[in-house]
């Protein structure tokens, strides 16, 4: 079975194919959301994406395998393109289980990852338009040596792009895994993670229990390790709708810091999903494919609150 959100359309048939010809789980999502990650109209993920305050693409992603839960995650990387499949390098040939920034791009490099063009000309267009805007003349023309700080709060995100691609999965061994990749928050301040690395945080996955992975608002679900805790959830015997329903209470329970909406997306160790829209305004679609149906299907997630 495969559970993906709705920006996942490029890569989503390639990860199914590959199920359905007994492929792994992980290398089956990481071949799918390649794609994903390739694709200029997908605006919240890879190329697609959006820059930071400086007008620098840093990229995100994370992989589990929720049979040995080895993680490789990596953050903040420049000029790479498939992000997620050099966290599924950190995982297979590191000891580690994140790189950032630099040291994630070096480790690349060591890979035979090329040096890609990644900031897309409408991007840097948009990026540079909604800036200017915020800026005063001054502030302009020492750009950017001036205090991003003010600017990160101004701005805040305008074009309101969360949507961080995740692939659950479970192949045909079943063996639940777990894939994210993002561009991360529009406009952030340089070197900001959200929840798309962070294993307990934007992704989680144990092959005894479910798999749970999370898009939108990091900033929440980092403070609640919200995918961890719907899989202990199941672990200690809940259903996976109430593992869910907890996991949203404790998103409930914030009420300070930056909050907005998230969408969390769940499956257990038998055969059941769940996907839920917390507090986004918009309707949340996201595409589910399991091994009795012919073609996968874009569904609606339910509306949740605590």
């Amino acid at each position: 079975m495969l559970l993906a959100n709705a920006e996942a359309w490029p890569g989503f048939d390639t990860t199914v194919d590959l199920l359905k010809g007994g492929e792994a789980g992980i290398p089956a999502m990481v071949a799918g959301i390649a794609k994903v990650e390739r694709e200029a109209r997908v605006r919240s993920v890879g190329y697609g994406g959006w820059p930071n305050m400086l007008g620098e693409m840093e990229f995100d992603a994370g992989v589990m395998d929720g049979t040995t839960r080895d993680v490789g995650a990596v953050g903040a990387v420049p000029a790479t393109l498939p992000v997620s499949a050099l966290a599924y390098e950190v995982m297979r040939h590191l000891p580690h289980v994140m790189l950032t920034g630099a040291g994630a791009r070096r480790f690349a490099t060591e890979r035979g990852f090329a040096v890609d063009e990644v900031l897309h000309p409408d991007s840097k267009r948009v990026w540079w338009e909604k800036l200017e805007q915020q800026m005063t003349p001054q502030q302009r023309a020492a750009f950017p040596d001036i205090p991003l700080a003010p600017l990160s709060t101004a701005i805040t995100d305008p074009e309101r792009v969360r949507d961080t691609t995740v692939f659950l999965a479970r192949d045909a061994g079943a063996n639940l895994g777990a894939v994210t990749s993002t561009s991360g928050w529009a406009w952030k301040y340089p070197g900001r993670l959200g929840d798309s690395p962070i294993p307990g945080a934007g992704f989680y996955a144990d092959s005894r229990f479910g798999a749970a992975a999370c898009t939108h608002t990091g900033e929440m679900t980092m403070r609640c390790g919200t995918s961890r805790s719907i899989v202990l959830a199941l672990r200690l015997g809940h259903s996976l709708e109430d593992a869910v329903k907890l996991a949203v209470e404790e998103l409930a329970e914030l009420k300070s810091g930056f909050l907005a909406g998230v969408v969390i997306h769940a499956m257990d160790a038998q055969g059941n999903h769940q996907v839920v829209n917390y507090r986004c305004d918009e309707e949340i679609r996201y595409w589910y494919w399991d091994e009795r149906m012919d073609k996968a299907e874009l569904r609606v997630a339910a509306r949740i609150n605590p």
